[in-house]
């Protein structure tokens, strides 16, 4: 297809196409209105003129007779100008005036009339007028008429202009078509350029903007807006296989070699049934890290596996914390639990609550200080409200994490230096940040001067988007807690 052709096929032209017709209809009905205006108004006046110049010559008559009348006729027909007189008797025979011939009929309709009529000495050339014919006493007839050249001349006049008006409104909406459709053509294929580059692998590329802020600016701002959350959800795709195929590494190869021990070393049923339940055991935490896994990725698509309602976060508070009072004592930690009544939230209880509970796990398990002697520490669970939003805090009195660390243990799988030696996954933080974004809220990691602050702000009553389950869909229901 040519460059011209698809020009002609854009939308762009194709709707500026459709606005001349309509305007150049539009045109042409308001000069037709104004000719038409135009021409009463031309009659009107010429009808105002015949009527006074009859009132004068029927004066003329009173005063002095159809001598009088012939007379001033005949001076009148002698100045220039386009007005029109005939004195004729009852019969129809002409006396004065310069109108050589007019229709049959014409002096029998007194008033007002629109006709032919031919000029004394002109032949057969006929003209046209509007004439009004006047019976005097004595049966005599008065004719008084005005040429309707003028008005036929600003009638071809207005006809010229319309045609020509409409030319040039079809050539300039024409050109102008043509440009509009160039440049949005041109961004267009700036578009498609763009997303063929997309589609060929450069997922780095964006629709390009021009700046205006107009239809197609907006377009491309959230196709780019959605290029850059299906990059991040491919970055994290690429890092989430990354780290299973590191991280899932070692429990696999320990469960390979310690069915391999067995089957080499174990001698006795007890042998055999102990290496068993190791192998048990190992494949649980590895089902726990699936499970997490498969959680946070449903949570940072946006789905919630269960149903949103307001609850109670005091209530939930207090429940986390009971469960993980017998915890606390076996660690020699003492866990306080400080929770503001009344604070009624729009979410998910289930999440909400599973995401506390890793945060508490992870502060009793690493919020010892490491001196010796130090057989446990102080834990807090507070919930409380600030401002719009409701905040669940957990902090201890531990090591903390560096400042510069605070972002990356967000990440899946990561685990710091001074916690590889304790089990968990890396998946506790990530879990709980991904609870938090689905209800448009915000994780902080703080410093507790000593130990380290966890605060879910969460705002109140704001409804988190569910996704229903398909058919026959698996889902992997997480365990209660997945410790960093």
């Amino acid at each position: 297809m040519t460059a011209l052709g698809k020009l002609f096929r854009t939308t762009a032209f194709k709707l500026s196409l459709a606005y001349l017709v309509v305007f150049a209809i539009g045109a042409g009905l308001v000069l037709g209105r104004v000719a038409w205006n135009v021409k009463g108004l031309i009659d009107e006046q010429i009808a105002k003129t015949i009527e006074a110049e009859i009132t004068g010559l029927s004066e003329q008559y009173t005063q002095g007779g159809i001598r009088r009348l012939v007379v001033v006729v005949e001076q009148r027909t002698r100045q220039p100008g386009a007005s029109l007189y005939l004195v004729t008797t009852f019969s129809g025979q002409t006396i004065a005036g310069n109108i050589g011939d007019l229709p049959p009929g014409v002096l029998d309709q007194p008033g007002v009339t629109e006709t032919n009529y031919r000029s004394l000495g002109e032949g057969q050339g006929e003209h046209r007028a509007l004439a009004r014919v006047f019976i005097l006493p004595g049966g005599f007839r008065l004719v008084v008429g005005r040429d309707l050249g003028d008005r036929e001349t600003l009638r071809v006049l207005m006809g010229r202009a319309l045609v020509t008006s409409l030319v040039w409104l079809v050539l300039i909406g024409t050109l102008g078509g043509l440009f509009v459709a160039r440049r949005v053509l041109r961004r267009v294929d700036g578009m498609n350029a763009s997303a063929r580059s997309i589609m060929n692998g450069d997922l780095a590329q964006r629709l390009p903007l021009a700046g205006s802020n107009d239809e197609l600016d907006r377009l491309a701002l959230n196709l780019n807006a959605m290029l850059d959350r299906i990059a991040e959800l491919m970055a994290g795709l690429k890092e989430v296989s990354d780290n299973i195929a590191h991280d899932l590494k070692t429990p696999l190869t320990r469960l390979r070699n310690r069915a391999e021990q067995s089957l080499r070393s174990a001698q006795t049923p007890a042998e055999f049934r102990a290496a068993l339940e190791h192998m048990i055991e190992e494949s649980d935490g590895l089902i726990r890290i699936f499970n997490a896994l498969l959680m946070i990725a449903r949570l940072e698509s946006g789905g919630a596996s269960n149903e949103v309602a307001v609850f109670d976060v005091a209530e939930m508070t207090q429940d986390v914390g009971e469960l993980y009072e017998p915890l606390a004592e076996e660690e020699g930690t003492k866990l306080t639990i400080v929770a503001d009544p009344g604070l009624q939230v729009m979410g998910n209880r289930e999440l909400i609550g599973q995401a506390t509970a890793n945060l508490v796990d992870n502060a009793l398990k690493y919020g010892r200080s490491g001196a010796e002697g130090d057989t446990g520490g102080d834990v807090k669970l507070v919930a409380r409200q600030v401002g719009q939003n409701v905040e669940i805090e957990v902090s201890d009195r531990g090591p903390g994490i560096a400042a510069a660390d605070r972002t990356r243990v967000l990440d899946r799988f990561v685990r710091l230096e001074g916690s590889r030696s304790r089990p968990g996954s890396g998946l506790g933080l990530s879990l709980a940040a991904a609870v938090t974004k689905l209800h448009g809220g915000q994780l902080r990691i703080e410093d507790n001067a000593p130990g380290l602050r966890v605060v879910i702000s969460i705002p109140i009553r704001t409804p988190v988007p569910a996704i229903p389950q398909r058919a026959g869909s698996m889902v992997a229901q997480p365990a209660p807690s997945v410790a960093s």
